[in-house]
């Protein structure tokens, strides 16, 4: 909440009765006095925009609040009015109370009538777009997977306007790696997730053939090759193109270009209908985020969210690097207490993984986040979460596994976006919601992306990338508003309605699969 009272903007944001900081909502200079509730202060040095300014004393190692909780520790004591960033605040140990699904919210009160237009799959599942994908099995086929893909430019595609495209879904992986171990299995999930994704309307894989991937595993499983009517094959074509079997990169690109020429008709026989709001499987990201990530776009994301549950559908938050240091106000929130230790696992998981490399959680916020008024991971995690809306927590999945539930639930995965999105598209988000302070740039296909800026000034910087702009909160627009805003964003993009990335043509290189282990 504002810290003044009067009908100007505030120069500074308290954000909970408990904070010893409070957040400058414009560059503060050194001693230029801000209104505070019951009185003001001086600052004692430049506060930029976004950042953190003290409100009272901190004696060295007392803990700093924002958000009502601990973002870390003073280094050193600070005075009343004094910036309050990487100078003089660090992490240190932090002491968290998990009360495992102690405080479990009743459902919401159900939105009922609410639609889109997407696209009904032969298995019942519900697209929002309508795409080709030529994935690439290992990262020795890739070049071909973007020559077939490529080879189809929009002009040959203006026949058959229901396609939205023929993506390459090409990575740096496929071989090199333990025969079905955690990588390879990982690996099986990300590319079965994309074949079977409700925006693929037929794929394609071209292998090397000699690989450890797909090319023989996925087959003998028959992961890829029994989607239940999930994507729509020409009868008669293989799913899987071998290089070697072939005979080279010419031969395989013919023969490719040829598969895609007799799926066309088919994919392209698809038309839009109504379909219940309830089928938007909601994927939330934050890249590039500010100090205001947590204060307008990810809390209007989260009430967003709640509307998606509410419909029965399924929002899905990530980056379980960024989830640390606020993972109490997850685990209290679950479901059951196996859910909430499936979260601490995950966490725990993630120390020790860090911990093999000498590094630690804490080196995750990035320059540009510090830059933003970011100082440490707790204070980024805390921010974070508010994506995760108000619901309960219904479950925990491995990277780029598909849920078996209805609302909201965490997905591991990396806090780096392509890695973290890929991991939930391949899941089956149908839809992305990425907010970002800075200015993070980013599309991931199959699946649309709507962009939501912070603040207003990176808005209007940045107005070709951005597709609303949630720092509208600053100026008085209430989070419930806009998370009603970003809702019918959603609908509307769900229907067909063309994000900013999509328009600039953004998102294949933004596919990238986490695959964790050794490269043999």
């Amino acid at each position: 909440m504002p810290a003044s009272h009067s009908s100007a903007p505030p120069s500074v944001i308290h954000l909970h009765p408990a904070d010893n900081v409070a957040v400058a909502a414009k560059t503060l200079a050194r001693g230029e006095k801000f209104a505070l509730s019951g009185g003001s202060l001086t600052a004692i040095g430049e506060v930029r925009f976004g950042h953190k300014v003290a409100l009272a004393a901190i004696p060295a190692g007392e803990p700093v609040y924002k958000y009502g909780q601990v973002i870390g520790y003073a280094s050193r004591p600070i005075s009343p009015g004094e910036h309050v960033h990487s100078h003089n605040l660090h992490l240190g140990e932090l002491h968290l109370e998990y009360a495992k699904a102690s405080q479990t919210p009743p459902p919401p009160t159900p939105i009922t009538g609410r639609t889109f237009d997407g696209y009904r799959r032969a298995d019942g599942r519900a697209g929002t777009r309508n795409y080709i994908a030529v994935i690439s099995t290992v990262n020795c086929s890739a070049s071909v997977a973007k020559y077939v893909a490529h080879a189809f430019d929009q002009s040959r595609l203006a026949d058959f306007p229901n396609i939205d495209g023929i993506v390459p879904f090409t990575h740096h992986s496929g071989c090199g790696m333990q025969f079905g171990g955690d990588m390879h299995q990982t690996l099986n999930r990300v590319m079965a997730g994309i074949a079977r994704h409700p925006n693929i309307g037929g794929y394609l894989l071209i292998g090397l053939g000699c690989e450890t991937g797909a090319m023989g595993y996925l087959v003998q499983q028959e992961q890829l090759l029994q989607l239940d009517g999930g994507a729509s094959q020409p009868a008669g074509a293989p799913l899987i193109l071998s290089m070697q079997d072939q005979g080279g990169t010419a031969k395989t690109i013919e023969a490719g270009v040829a598969r895609l020429v007799e799926m066309l008709p088919r994919v392209n026989d698809v038309r839009r209908q109504p379909i219940p709001a309830s089928e938007i499987v909601l994927a939330t990201e934050c890249g590039g985020s500010d100090a205001y990530s947590g204060i307008t776009a990810n809390p209007a994301v989260g009430a967003a969210a709640d509307r998606v549950v509410a419909t029965g559908g399924i929002s899905i938050l990530s980056e379980t690097s960024e989830i640390y240091g606020a993972e109490h106000l997850l685990t209290r929130r679950a479901t059951s207490v196996s859910v909430a230790d499936k979260l601490i696992e995950r966490i725990e998981w993630w120390k020790g993984y860090v911990g093999m490399f000498g590094a630690e959680l804490d080196n995750n916020p990035s320059p540009g986040n510090k830059e933003g008024g970011l100082t440490t991971i707790a204070e980024k995690s805390l921010g974070a979460v508010a994506k995760a809306g108000c619901t309960a927590l219904v479950d925990v999945l491995q990277y780029a596994e598909p849920p078996s539930k209805r609302g909201m639930m965490v997905m591991d995965t990396p806090g780096y976006d392509p890695a973290s999105v890929t991991g939930m598209v391949s899941g089956g988000a149908n839809v992305v919601v990425f907010t970002t302070g800075r200015g993070s740039c980013f599309g991931c296909k199959p699946a649309p992306s709507i962009k939501i800026a912070t603040n207003t000034p990176m808005y209007q910087r940045m107005v070709d990338d951005m597709d609303i702009n949630a720092g509208e909160i600053l100026s008085g627009v209430s989070v419930d508003a806009m998370g009603e805003k970003i809702f019918d964003e959603i609908l509307a993009v769900a229907s067909g309605k063309p994000t900013k990335s999509e328009k600039l043509g953004i998102g294949e290189e933004e596919f990238v699969p986490w695959l964790v282990g050794p490269t043999l």
